[in-house]
């Protein structure tokens, strides 16, 4: 019979998607077949499964970790906010249209059947699942037609590990206020706490777990020190999207932090090189006159061409585009970089924008979505700065719902292996709509030699590991301090 626990949090971002992956990994070098589990994430990071379907990225993630193919059924329900209080709604990895906050309150009650349908095809093939709750269990005006914590834990039957966060502070009263505003029921299901993001000695702790006891009887399972992981993580809390300064001694990368970003793990492996220095700049001051600019992907394509214009930062990329500043695009920053864009069909929006111009294609939204797995090759005969990246293939995916046309004549940056063009180039602008595109080694060492032919100081370091093995090596280390952090008998003592 396939066992389950439940990762739940005082709040976002307190550690539960690290954790869950954690906890998969120790399963894995245990001989454990387990998988990860979230109902509904809300999240503009996200990941094409190998089936061409949609899920968070944090599930593909787990699923790394965990050693096995990510799948739909891992996150049946995906939320893709596209303003303020509207989201896109994905359910089985397909988009099924736009909804308000409202509209998918009401909705929601209706996607349980679909829940346990994918919980169901994981119990099947697995023999332990390991779940992530969303948010917190103690926002009490959600509980009603809860379908992601505690009311899911019911559904499946799931023991639960509350998880807080030390660093923010108040871990105590996160941990107690959660519990208190549960049912009784629902407090019966929380078997331990876990203390993470803990700087210094866990000593120091023990006064107050003592006196916490006078308050509440379940256990602390665990204190996990703080750790710094280049894990996928959700989008909306990610302290990588800070802006940062410049750092004098090598090329200098700026990505625009625009309000729709997604899939921002993409830059991750240039984040991890040495040769370079990666930033967000969500002004035209922040921006200030970077080596490298890279336009990212974005939920909502003419929302945020429309922002840029507003902000400043569409005249201040064209500026530096014209004196020779290196501009590169991927998905929706890609298709900025055309002569328009245009709705007609209303899939975010409707309108029409100008572009930027630097690449002789336009784009038009339609309300299919292409959604798949792809390999690519870049041109091989590449001249000028992007010349270093000429013949390189690479993996990746694409999902977007723009559809473009190139002029006549346009120069190809990348083909993929149906042959369907997946990238244009003209002079020192390139763009394309594979995600991903850095995590091959090859190119993040293409871009430093660009960059460096072009008189710009610092010295290259080749990166001889594409991020798959980065990866690897962070999800061993996450398992072995889990390992001493987590009461490890407690938690198989759960499964069991």
């Amino acid at each position: 019979m396939t066992k389950n626990l439940m990762i739940q949090g005082t709040m976002s971002n307190a550690g539960k998607s690290i954790l869950t992956a954690g906890i998969l990994r120790i399963l894995k070098q245990d001989g454990i077949h387990a998988a990860p589990f979230k109902s509904q994430n809300m999240a503009l990071n996200s990941f094409v499964t190998k089936e061409g379907l949609e899920i968070g990225r944090a599930q593909a993630m787990q699923a790394e970790a965990a050693g096995i193919e990510p799948l739909s059924c891992m996150n049946p329900v995906l939320l893709k906010p596209t303003s303020d209080t509207g989201t896109q709604v994905i359910v089985n990895g397909k988009s099924t249209g736009n909804m308000s906050a409202e509209e998918y309150f009401r909705y929601k009650r209706e996607l349980i059947p679909v829940i346990l349908e994918a919980y169901r095809k994981l119990e099947k093939e697995y023999d332990v699942i390991v779940i992530e709750g969303a948010g917190s269990p103690a926002e009490i005006n959600l509980r009603e037609n809860d379908i992601v914590n505690m009311g899911l834990a019911e559904m499946v039957d799931a023991p639960v590990l509350l998880v807080g966060d030390i660093d923010r502070g108040g871990v105590f009263a996160q941990l107690l206020g959660t519990v208190e505003l549960m049912e009784e029921e629902e407090r019966k299901r929380i078997r331990g706490f876990i203390i993470n993001k803990f700087r210094g000695d866990p000593d120091i702790l023990k006064p107050g777990l003592k006196q916490f006891g006078q308050y509440c009887s379940i256990p602390f399972t665990g204190i996990v020190p703080y750790m710094r992981l280049d894990l996928d993580e959700e989008d909306s809390l990610s302290e990588r999207l800070r802006s940062g300064a410049a750092q004098g001694s090598v090329p200098d990368i700026a990505v625009l932090r625009l309000p729709h970003i997604s899939n921002y793990t993409d830059f991750a492996p240039l984040e991890n090189r040495p040769d370079c220095s990666v930033r967000y700049a969500g002004s035209r001051q922040e921006l200030g006159t970077p080596d490298f600019i890279i336009i990212p992907g974005t939920k909502n394509t003419l929302d945020d061409l429309r922002w840029m214009k507003k902000a400043g930062l569409y005249d201040a990329v064209c500026l530096l585009h014209d004196r020779g500043i290196p501009v590169f695009g991927i998905c929706g920053g890609y298709q900025m970089m055309g002569t328009e864009i245009s709705d007609p069909e209303n899939a975010e929006g409707g309108g029409r924008e100008k572009g930027l111009a630097f690449l002789p294609m336009q784009t038009v939204f339609r309300n299919d979505k292409l959604m798949s797995q792809v390999s690519v090759r870049i041109s091989p005969d590449l001249t000028g700065f992007f010349a270093p990246f000429a013949g390189i293939r690479c993996r990746g995916y694409e999902i977007h719902m723009g559809h473009s046309e190139y002029a006549p004549g346009a120069e190809t940056f990348s083909t993929a292996d149906n042959g369907r063009v997946n990238g244009c180039l003209r002079g020192n602008a390139a763009g394309t709509y594979l995600h991903g595109f850095f995590d091959t080694a090859a190119v993040g060492n293409a871009l430093l030699s660009a960059l460096l032919a072009g008189g710009k100081k610092g010295e290259m370091a080749i990166q001889r590991k594409d991020i798959s093995a980065i990866h690897e090596a962070q999800y061993e280390q996450l398992a072995k301090v889990l390992r001493k952090s987590l009461d490890m008998p407690f938690l198989y003592g759960l499964l069991r």
